[in-house]
């Protein structure tokens, strides 16, 4: 054998085994964080989690309802203020901005975005929103995620966009229709599949932040449906729970995270079957 070839085939060898040792480690530290979780979690979930409030200090009893409604009011809310806005920005930088200057720089601003800790979105809607209206509230948290929300939807929506074969186009602007029209009936519902699984990934990501909450929402232990105060949501309650010297608090702290890990879960195995489907397609 070729001494060249042989030295080759052992580095690859070693750079094998190494890609491997290291894919199995994360892979071992996932495992052991989901089994604590689901071993933790499990204990405390019950028909009580979803039906009472967070309990008192020093209280037996109590559930996660006002903590989860807040969550998912707030997500909704945030989610449709920036999901529509994100849509209309990629749309932008595929369909009308895609060779000028100002989409490079749009583009440049959307991954720092992207990259941004969230707790530093957090502290500008503090600045902004809560500082200028004088107290915490839903709508300061819903905004947050919001921005939060933004960018990761910009991204895909002009990545689905682009893939879109531009003949399409040309066969729509061959019939007649003005451009507004060829974006919305043809290049929209060809890219449908991967702009849905870029909404649901945003919500998947926006759904267990803690950071833009505390700055914004912050938190109560109370059945409030009122989005211009301050708002029981999970991953504050679950931040404040899990430093508590009592069991039950503890304990719902354990569930909460189990119920957020379940709901994100769910959100990327949609995201992934609908991104499946439209490589079938």
């Amino acid at each position: 054998m070729n001494p060249l070839y042989a030295a080759r085939r052992r580095r690859d060898v070693l750079v094998r085994a190494l890609c491997v040792a290291a894919a199995a480690l994360g892979l071992l530290w996932l495992g052991l964080i989901l089994w604590s979780l689901f071993a933790n979690g499990l204990a405390g979930l019950g028909l009580d989690v979803f039906t009472k409030t967070t309990p008192p200090p020093g209280a037996t009893d109590g559930g996660l309802a006002n903590a989860i409604v807040g969550s998912l009011a707030m997500t909704i809310l945030g989610v449709s203020i920036g999901a529509p806005l994100g849509m209309l920005a990629g749309a932008y930088l595929a369909e009308y901005g895609r060779y000028e200057k100002l989409s490079d720089v749009v583009r440049f601003i959307n991954d720092i975005l992207l990259s941004a800790p969230s707790i530093i979105v957090g502290l500008f809607i503090y600045i902004a929103v809560v500082q200028t209206t004088g107290g915490f509230s839903g709508y300061a948290g819903a905004l947050a995620l919001a921005v939060i929300v933004i960018p990761v939807v910009v991204r895909t929506t002009e990545d689905m966009l682009l893939l879109v074969p531009n003949q399409l186009r040309e066969a729509a602007s061959a019939l007649g229709l003005p451009r507004s029209l060829v974006i919305r009936r043809i290049a929209f519902r060809a890219a449908r599949a991967g702009v849905i699984t870029g909404v649901l990934l945003a919500t998947a990501r926006v759904a267990g932040e803690t950071a833009p909450l505390l700055f914004t929402a912050l938190s109560n232990q109370f059945w409030s449906l009122d989005m211009g105060a301050a708002m029981a949501n999970l991953p504050v309650t679950i931040n404040n729970f899990v430093q508590s010297p009592y069991e039950t608090w503890r304990q719902l702290a354990w569930t909460g995270a189990l119920l957020i890990t379940l709901a994100v879960l769910a959100l990327n195995i949609v995201a992934r079957v609908l991104g499946a489907e439209r490589k079938l397609k």
